[in-house]
This record gives structure tokens, sequence and C-alpha cells, in this order.
């Protein structure tokens, strides 16, 4: 108890620093000011029945979307309330939802206790479910006192992150402990949940291998490609600041002049610094945003659109996966692998240990040493139409073999919806 308080008086403090980021944020990005009310717990004022699902940004909420559809198919009685933290994770649950007059949307409130507090009065969700690992101590102490059953779904820790929280086990172990229950994504990630207090930890598996690839985002990646003209497309994927300058570099350094580097950054406020980048470095640029086909003398075509992943994937003959070329835990090549795109992994997966092992034992991932590596690697499969089609074909099949996390997660709350597992 006397660690939360502190954590409170803490978050109190910081209060000022974090109002000012949001601020700084909404530079580029307008959205971060929008809403405000929300994040202090004045969101929405709901009475029908609802069950809450947290997804905090893009990556969770494209995760949850399949998850999110079989709730509403299952318990048509109900509405759900989508959680988020960024302004673009509630932007992609808009254009995965919006049309759906079901699903409620508003960001979560900071972990102040007035605001959880004001929160749960004002949506009384009959169950939560927080996506991956979004640890709230007075979130999680609210849901308790007000006897909201809390599910951390799809959950994974990694080992860095498990080292993170033992250094504050005051705060990790009760919240942890409070949940109802965990469906972890591997058996390591249940392991150091458990050290850390989670039980029961049921092993569910990871939701994104259950993603079917939109037929609308198949027929743009075929469109994508069309539009290449024929030239080889090398994607380098979700890329976060610091990792673009050294595939750039590469990238000129090495690769033919036909080959075209699709270049997809993970946040869009950055797009137009990583177009400047390519140029700083004598590369045409073209934007998708152009809408046009891939003119002859473009060399770098910029991904700046939101949510079409998976179309990308279906344009590329090979994907190098962003995250993974510095120390920042890479990112999912899952969606890559259900496109049949193979993938060229950087050494930095501490956020996907187990998912970017399997992926290579299956011969649809290769791991590189570094960003040179990993281009001259990259390279050699696009001149290698053969490896191309094995390395696709390893990789439908790998996630096809990891299917059935939704249908798990679904049997593991369905007695919190009052409904026994497996009951349709």
């Amino acid at each position: 108890m006397f660690a939360r308080l502190l954590y409170t008086l803490l978050w109190c403090i910081a209060l000022p620093a974090v109002l000012l980021r949001l601020l700084w944020r909404s530079r580029r990005q307008p959205a971060y000011l929008e809403h405000l009310a929300e994040r202090f717990g004045y969101g929405p004022s709901l009475t029908m029945p609802l069950l809450w699902v947290h997804a905090v940004s893009v990556g969770e909420t494209r995760a949850a979307a399949g998850l999110i559809r079989q709730m509403l198919q299952r318990y048509p009685a109900h509405h759900l309330l989508l959680t988020h933290m960024t302004p673009t994770g509630r932007a992609t649950g808009a254009e995965l939802f919006g049309e759906e007059p079901r699903v409620i949307q508003c960001y979560l409130p900071y972990d102040l206790p007035w605001a959880t507090a004001r929160f749960l009065a004002r949506t009384r969700p009959v169950l939560g479910l927080i996506m991956e690992t979004e640890v709230w101590p007075n979130l999680f102490a609210a849901c308790a006192k007000a006897q909201v059953p809390l599910v951390l779904a799809n959950a994974r820790l990694s080992a860095r992150s498990a080292q993170g929280y033992q250094r504050i086990r005051a705060l990790a172990v009760p919240a942890l402990a409070s949940l109802r229950y965990v469906g972890a994504q591997t058996p390591d990630d249940g392991r150091r949940l458990e050290t850390l207090g989670a039980h029961p930890v049921h092993l569910t598996g990871n939701v994104k291998f259950d993603a079917e690839p939109p037929a609308a985002l198949c027929i743009l990646g075929d469109h994508f490609r069309q539009g290449a003209g024929g030239r080889p497309l090398l994607l380098a994927a979700s890329t976060r600041e610091g990792e673009e300058s050294l595939i750039l570099d590469a990238f000129a350094e090495m690769a033919p002049a036909e080959v075209v580097l699709a270049l997809v950054p993970r946040h869009p406020q950055r797009f137009d610094e990583v177009a400047a980048l390519a140029r700083d470095r004598g590369l045409a640029v073209q934007r998708r945003s152009d809408d046009r086909p891939i003119a002859g003398d473009s060399r770098v075509w910029l991904g700046d659109s939101m949510g079409e992943m998976f179309a990308y994937y279906g344009a590329a003959q090979v994907a190098l996966i962003g995250g993974s070329w510095q120390p920042l835990g890479g990112q999912n090549l899952i969606e890559a692998c259900a496109m049949g795109c193979p993938v060229v992994i950087g050494p930095h997966t501490f956020n996907f240990a187990q998912v970017t092992v399997e992926a290579c034992d299956h011969g649809a991932a290769w791991r590189a040493r570094d960003v040179r590596d990993g281009m001259a690697e990259a390279l050699k499969i696009l001149a290698d139409p053969d490896r191309q089609a094995r390395m696709g074909q390893s990789g439908k099949a790998f996630v096809k073999a990891h299917q059935g996390a939704t249908a798990r997660t679904l049997a593991l709350i369905a007695p919190l919806v009052g409904e026994s597992p497996g009951l349709r």
C-alpha cells in the first residue's frame, strides 16, 4: 500500500511534465491535445452492458481486432469500449471499427486513483481485457475495488522487462496478483509473469497469428507491385528513429539501380524527416500518398500511410523488419509471414524473442548481424526467386501452425461474462 501511495505522489509531481510532453508532441500530432478530459477519467458515461478492451497503440489495436470482432459476435447484448493511450492507436481503432455502432472509443485515464475511479464509475464494464503487458497499479486496484474482473490478454514479458519489474516488485506484484486471469503468449512469458505474482497464468498463444490479411489490402498489395513496373521492391517495415539512416546508407551503397526501397516508418510524425534523410543521400524519393506508379528514377518509395502494412508486405519480395537494427526490441514479423513475404531481421528482438527464433527455425526469416549484413542478405533473396518462394511458403505454414489463440482467449473470459467455456 505504501508503495502505491508513493507511486501516486510521484504521478502528481510528474503531472505538469506529462502535460507539457503532450503539448510538445502536439506540435507534430495536434491530436494529442484532443479529448484531454478523457485522460482524467471524464470519458463517456455509459449504461449498457459493456466489455472493455485496452489496446495502448497501433500494434495492440490491430492485434486485438479479431478478438474484438469475435466478442461482438459472441455477446450481441453487449457494447464494447476500446481504450487507447495514443492518437495513432485511437485512429487505428476508428479505421477498424468506425462503422460498428457497438464499439465506443476513448482514452484510458492517467493512472491516478481519482481518474481511474471516475473512469470505472462512468463506464461500469462487465470485465476488462488489457492487451499485451500494460501494468497500471492504481487502475488495477480500482478494478479490484469496483469488482471489475481484469484479464491480461495476449500477454508478453521479455527478460529485460521482467528485470525492470523486479526493481519495482512492491508495485508490480500486487498489481499482477489482482488480475483474474493472464493469457500468456509463450511459456517463457508465462513463467516470468508468474514470478512477478500473476496467477493463474494460462498459455493461450499469440492472437496476431489469427489475423486474416484483409482482402482489400491483398488487392492493394497487388496494385502496389504492379505500380513498381517490374522493379524489385525491398521493404523496410516499421522502422524507428536511428535505423533509417543506417538502412539508407547500406541501400545507397549496395543495391542495384533497379531495386526500389519501400521505406515505411513506424511513426507518422516522422514521414517528412525520413524523406529528407533519403534526399540527403541523393536518392530520389516518391511518396505513397502521391497515389501514382513508381517513377523510373525513384529509388525510395516512402510509405507515408497508415493501416496498409499488409499491402506493403504483399507487394514486396523481401522485408527488413524495423525496430531490430537498434536495441529497440524488434517489431512483429507475423504479418509479413502471413503474406508470404520473406523476412530479414536484425539482432535486437528481445520483445519478440520466441516468435523470431521460431520463424527463423521454420525457414521464414533470416537473422542478420547488423544492417549491412541484412541488406546484403535481402539483396541475395531478391535475386533468387526460388528462395523467395520457399521462404514465403514457410512463412504461411509457420503462421498456420500457431493459430488458435483467439479461441483460447474467448474460452478464458467466457465465465466472466456469465458463460461456460466453449459455449456458443
